[in-house]
């Protein structure tokens, strides 16, 4: 019986996916629930297992963009599987499918005459190229009009022993929806960005006074993000027109935040949601960002877990970024850039003191939200930060980390 696998649809919004890596070869024979390949979606990278087992036959090419429903691959489940690889065999299949192909250096051609085509050389004469920097693939290195049409501005003169190898890959369909997305927020938006900074203090001695009992209850770190997010929380209820966004000619207000956190995944940037942030606690907050982090870390997140989000949160001082101008998250209206913390002189009623400082920033869409509303809502945020124990836990800091 020969079984047609057909792309699944992994969400509403998905129509069409790319084959990233196929994990198996055609003509090998795969177990059921095996996973055979690796598809990007604009949103996530998700796996496809072997629906039987059987003989398979690959019906789509590695980087071919298919509909969702379409035949990718054949599975014969009549076939027997005659040998079955060792592990050292299946890593080596892995490594092969996984190892960039590198192109050779130009400067490698042996090559001392130089023949072209004459539509090649009509192509030289025009562009004004050296055909000594073209390497021909024709026979006996004659260069073609491919040849040259793909060819690249000299690079300046090469050192003799120097290295000039480069490597060429496809961009997945991830990144190029991200790259899509960016270009459209500032083409479209009216986006702009404040800034302020916030003194870290209060928040660093609740941490260290609290932060163990609070592991050993939890089983979570009591970290910066469940401050942040209820900071965030606080900001939004005050300044509603920042959790909003354009819908034609007309502003959508949730009454609801999903606040959307930017987290750096194997395949690129990804958004996972933390659903009705406005009805957490700390600890809730704190497990469900280690949840969704480790799905991103691990390749498991799913779509429906980075749809939708009503405002985003990105923290740039992970990686040691001392300030930034954050990119909306279409089609939201606001993302808060959050960076590296760093101990700075301030003044403090006229002394001058060592206090661990963050710069944020908030970029927004100034079609929907006014400079009053932008600094108001990144003043509510700091006012929170810096007097978390009053605007956060309601003077009540164990009830509020549940301990």
């Amino acid at each position: 019986m020969i079984l047609e696998m057909k792309v699944p649809s992994p969400g509403e919004s998905i129509t069409e996916v790319e084959i990233a890596t196929w994990l198996v070869k055609d003509g090998d024979y795969v177990e059921k629930d095996q996973v055979i390949a690796e598809v990007d979606s604009d949103k996530a990278t998700l796996e496809l297992p072997a629906e039987e087992s059987g003989t398979i036959t690959l019906k789509a090419e590695e980087g071919d963009a298919v509909d969702v429903g379409q035949v990718v691959c054949l599975i014969d489940t009549s076939a027997v599987n005659q040998s079955k690889p060792e592990l050292s065999d299946q890593t080596n299949i892995k490594n092969e499918v996984n190892e960039p192909v590198i192109k050779k250096s130009k400067h490698e051609s042996n090559s001392k005459s130089y023949i072209a085509s004459p539509s090649a050389r009509k192509i030289i004469e025009e562009k004004n190229l050296e055909i000594s920097e073209i390497v021909g693939s024709g026979k006996d290195g004659r260069v073609t009009k491919d040849d040259v049409v793909n060819s690249k501005p000299s690079m300046g003169s090469p050192s003799v022993n120097g290295d000039r190898n480069e490597t060429r890959t496809k961009l997945s369909m991830l990144r190029r929806k991200v790259a899509e997305r960016l270009v459209t927020v500032k083409n479209e938006t009216a986006m702009l960005t404040t800034f302020n900074e916030v003194d870290m203090s209060s928040i660093f001695d609740l941490r260290t006074k609290y932060k163990e009992d609070f592991k050993a209850k939890h089983d979570v770190s009591l970290g910066f993000m469940s401050f942040f997010t209820l900071a965030v929380v606080r900001a939004l209820k005050l300044f509603p027109a920042v959790n909003s966004m354009i819908d034609g000619k007309e502003m959508i207000t949730y009454e609801y935040c999903d606040i959307s956190i930017a987290v750096s995944g194997p395949k690129g940037l990804m958004v996972p949601v933390i659903r009705h942030a406005e009805k957490m606690s700390f600890k809730e907050v704190e497990t469900e960002v280690k949840r969704l982090a480790i799905r991103a870390r691990d390749s498991k997140i799913t779509v429906d877990e980075m749809t939708g989000g009503t405002f985003t949160i990105s923290n740039g001082g992970v990686f040691g970024s001392m300030l930034s101008t954050p990119i909306l998250n279409p089609p939201q209206s606001g993302i808060l850039g959050m960076h590296n913390i760093v101990e700075r002189p301030v003044a403090i009623e006229g002394k001058v003191e060592i206090r661990p400082i963050m710069y944020l920033a908030l970029s927004y869409d100034h079609r929907i939200i006014d400079g009053r509303e932008s600094v108001g809502f990144l003043v509510a945020i700091k006012e929170a930060l810096e007097n978390p124990i009053e605007l956060l836990m309601n003077d009540n800091i164990k009830s509020s980390l549940d301990l």
